[in-house]
């Protein structure tokens, strides 16, 4: 069964980027496999979603299945996010894929298997894109490349798009917050400079998509048209019956290990 059991050490590591933006990380390094584990397989990098941070069930179950496999690991924050430094509404979608990419960059090495949970999703896309040779494999749980504007701006009415323009941000109430979600003027603008749904995506590494089909946040089609755009030729979609956005109930996180598992083994040769 899937484990989200907390790390040893409860105090995350620290990463000062070049413009002083400080991100927090737990890092769990390659180690002496048991049994389960095949050898020489990449690391896995997790990367959280909108208004998220790594603490939660899916980065703490895949940080347990990698200790027991002795597969490297790592989870962070971005800017704005969990134990990171800056402030959430000051961010974009750059930013972040900016702070992904010096994670990568700095505390990685060897191939990688991205793990994106909802903007997650698109970060790792992102990155792949950026650093194709790093990029062994990647698997999306309710991937939401485009969401700021095939959702956000996509589905606001007019009078909502007319104070967001006016104001520079709104203020949306989340499901799984207390706090609401700040989108402002600025995020969507600059989003649109990283829209990947579009047109042909050139990656071609093996990508493994897991969605609900019950998701109220992002349509269950979004993982089908993700599937259309990416050249790759090694591309799995998996579908949950009865699923909603989070995909953590203990099933789903069954689901996620052994989907991680064997694409691991399958990298590995």
């Amino acid at each position: 069964m899937p484990s989200s059991e907390s790390p040893v050490d409860t105090s995350p590591q620290i990463l000062t980027r070049e413009d002083g933006t400080v991100l927090a990380y737990y890092k769990t390094v390659a180690g002496k496999a048991s049994a389960e584990a095949a050898p020489q397989q990449p690391g896995l990098m997790f990367l959280g979603g909108f208004m998220s941070d790594m603490t939660g069930s899916k980065a703490l179950t895949l940080e347990a299945f990698a200790r027991r496999r002795g597969q490297a690991f790592l989870r962070f924050d971005y800017r704005g996010h969990g134990a990171s430094s800056g402030r959430f509404e000051d961010g974009t979608i750059g930013d972040w894929r900016d702070d992904a990419l010096s994670v990568l960059d700095r505390l990685t090495e060897g191939p990688q298997i991205l793990v994106g949970s909802s903007m997650g999703g698109w970060m790792m896309l992102l990155l792949a894109l950026a650093r194709p040779e790093r990029i062994a494999g990647l698997v999306g749980i309710a991937a939401a490349p485009d969401f700021t504007e095939d959702l956000m701006w996509g589905r606001a009415s007019e009078e909502e798009r007319a104070a967001l323009l006016r104001d520079g941000q709104v203020l949306e109430p989340s499901d799984y917050s207390e706090e609401p979600y700040v989108i402002t003027a600025r995020l969507t603008e600059e989003a649109r400079g990283h829209l990947l749904l579009r047109g042909p995506l050139p990656i071609r590494c093996p990508v493994r998509l897991l969605h609900g089909l019950e998701d109220p946040d992002v349509p269950w089609q979004t993982a089908l048209r993700l599937s259309d755009v990416l050249e790759s030729r090694d591309v799995e979609v998996t579908l949950v019956k009865g699923a909603g956005h989070r995909l953590s109930e203990p099933e789903d996180l069954e689901r996620l290990e052994h989907t991680v598992a064997r694409l691991s083994e399958t990298l590995a040769g």
